[in-house]
């Protein structure tokens, strides 16, 4: 492998990001990138690719420390993440606000529910997802006769998403419960979050093998000098990848035998809310309420963000609901502005286009990055975005499961009476998470995400069979 890779000298002026390389922290200005996002530039130190791999001749630096001494490790990260205390994350969210459409408010507040990443409790449900004494060691199969497996940790690149900094806390809980090593490709909208986190888990043990084994470090996604170079069975064992259809098939084309692709596909979510909602006015002003913090997640830009909302009633019931949703999407919260980005002009012209089709649709706000709410019969053809949501008048909340599909990643459902009668349904279509309305961004360690559990396929299941 080359040793090094040619850059364009960087000028001091531009955003500083470093790298994390298997347990050193490093700073530089090599190389210099344009932000995908808000089009800045920003440099990074050199990118040594001999650097960004553990050779497979030897065993990754934790792949035999217990499992509980990771937990204790974890636990103690957990507590130093506190965002009023940490100067890397604090330095991290001031940065990202000039990389990060999410601003930095936003950023601050995902910062501060990152620890809960680290809780114990939450810790212990995703590791009994595999198992103490599987990850352990080899344990005999409960089966009988000769027969032991081991989870074996995994050799992995991830290529994580930049539309929540959870994304990354997610990842490093995950990667050091799995004993493995890990490269964690930075992606352009968030350039500082992981290296942040694990700094910080140098500062508590700088030689612990499990700081030894991350590495997080920038490339352009697609850049063949670089993942021609790691993309390979020799190095690596899975690639897990959170992005859209472009840079899935990119990365496809180096899966083979011996590297395999784990993905968190681009998602989309939507809310079903019964007629119940029209009880009273304030009934009706709550559900919305809560219909509309499932809206703002990180602005709209996480994939558990709804963007279509069915609802049980009239087109002037619908109106009356789409009224107090367009008021509570003006409000601020905690992971969405009450002024956030301002729509795009593609989406601009699709709601110019039917706001003149009224009373087909209706359209509530302006494109000012309050929000808007565009109400329907039938779901607009186009994809709300930018705190833009469609609310589809339905006579029944079947008629919004049944556009559910396998794109769909969370349903929001209103009263939580009702989501034992559509699961099945939903499940069915290819749904993979049913919430009561407006928990949307409420989940943990221990549960099922797209519809599989990460630790399990993190690790590998290696099997030794027959008598000694």
């Amino acid at each position: 492998m080359a040793d090094t890779l040619e850059m364009t000298p960087a000028a001091t002026a531009r955003l500083r990001v470093p790298h994390f390389i298997r347990g050193t922290y490093e700073t530089g200005e090599d190389a210099v990138y344009r932000s995908r996002d808000l089009g800045g530039e920003f440099t990074t130190p050199a990118l040594r690719l001999d650097r960004l791999i553990w050779p497979r001749s030897e065993p990754g630096p934790a792949f035999d420390t217990p499992i509980a001494e990771i937990v204790d490790l974890l636990v103690e990260l957990g507590q130093r993440l506190a965002f009023d205390s940490n100067i890397y994350l604090q330095e991290a969210a001031a940065m990202s606000a000039k990389a990060s459409p999410l601003g930095q408010r936003i950023v601050e507040n995902t910062y501060m529910d990152i620890p809960r990443i680290f809780d114990r409790s939450a810790l212990m449900a995703d590791m009994e997802i595999v198992g103490a004494a599987a990850l352990d060691g080899w344990q005999a199969s409960e089966r009988g006769g000769h027969h032991h497996v081991r989870a074996f940790p995994s050799r992995m690149v991830h290529v994580v998403a930049g539309n929540s900094p959870m994304v990354s806390g997610l990842t490093i809980a995950r990667g050091a419960l799995s004993k493995g090593v890990h490269l964690i490709k930075l992606p352009s909208n968030d350039l500082f979050t992981a290296t942040a986190i694990l700094r910080t888990l140098a500062d508590i043990d700088k030689d612990h093998p499990v700081v030894r084994s991350f590495s997080a470090a920038y490339w352009p996604g697609g850049d063949e000098r670089v993942e021609s170079g790691i993309y390979r069975a020799q190095y690596f064992d899975k690639v897990v990848a959170w992005g859209g259809e472009a840079s899935m098939r990119h990365i496809q084309k180096y899966i083979g035998p011996g590297l395999e692709l784990i993905s968190f596909d681009p998602k989309t979510s939507m809310s079903l809310i019964g007629k119940e909602a029209f009880a009273s006015e304030e009934t009706l002003k709550a559900v919305a309420w809560r219909a509309s913090a499932d809206v703002k997640v990180c602005n709209q830009d996480a994939c558990v963000a709804s963007r279509f909302q069915f609802i049980e009633g009239s087109v002037e019931d619908a109106d009356r609901y789409c009224g107090h949703l367009l008021e509570a999407l003006g409000e601020d919260s905690r992971y969405g502005d009450g002024q956030g980005p301002l729509p795009t002009a593609e989406l601009r012209d699709h709601v110019e286009g039917v706001s003149m089709l009224e009373p087909m649709y209706r359209v509530f706000g302006r494109p000012d990055g309050r929000g808007m709410v565009i109400r329907s019969q039938a779901p607009v053809d186009f994809h709300p975005s930018d705190k833009t949501v469609n609310v589809v008048a339905v006579d029944n909340l079947r008629q919004g499961v049944l556009r559910a599909n396998v794109a769909t990643q969370t349903v929001g459902v209103y009263p939580n009476s009702r989501k034992a009668e559509f699961r099945d349904a939903l499940a069915s279509a290819g749904v993979q998470r049913v919430v009561p309305l407006g928990e949307a961004m409420e989940s943990s360690l221990g549960r099922p995400h797209d519809a599989f559990y990460p630790l399990h396929r993190f690790v590998r299941w290696v099997a030794d069979e027959g008598e000694d």
